[in-house]
């Protein structure tokens, strides 16, 4: 288990990939874990380039150069909102398949939250393009 810390919307994630997850290669010869269902695809952490808050229960993150992804997280989280740093904790490999790959830990007046995501989700090009400025990261 590890836990990062990350300065203004740089992140970089570490992660448990699926149970029963087969790997499959990738368009650049990466091994990565094939989603369970075709609705789902995984990212590797250490491929998320930046991110943007849209309120206290989700975020925005950038992979690589063109592709998006949105956490929803169990509950409102901290300020990240209006945080410049945030931290993500994992268990096992560094990729991101599902919500229950990856926590956020954001900062409060009291210190360090631990927010549980339920869910990630590639954004389509449509998507994206309608996201406001302080929305994509």
């Amino acid at each position: 288990m590890s836990i990062w810390a990350f300065p203004l919307r740089a992140v970089a994630v570490t992660a448990l990939v699926a149970v029963g997850a087969c790997a499959v290669t990738g368009s650049q010869g990466v091994v990565r874990p094939a989603a369970a269902d075709s609705g789902r695809s995984c990212f590797r952490a250490a491929d998320v380039d930046s991110w943007a808050a849209v309120d206290r229960t989700t975020l925005n993150l950038r992979v690589g150069v063109r592709d998006y992804y949105q956490v929803k997280l169990l509950a409102p989280c901290g300020d990240i909102d209006f945080s410049q740093r945030i931290g993500l904790r994992s268990r096992g490999t560094d990729f991101i398949c599902s919500g229950l790959d990856a926590e956020i830990i954001a900062p409060t007046p009291i210190g360090p939250q631990t927010c549980p995501a339920t869910s990630v989700r590639k954004l389509t090009a449509d998507e994206v393009k309608a996201l406001p400025g302080r929305q994509k990261p």
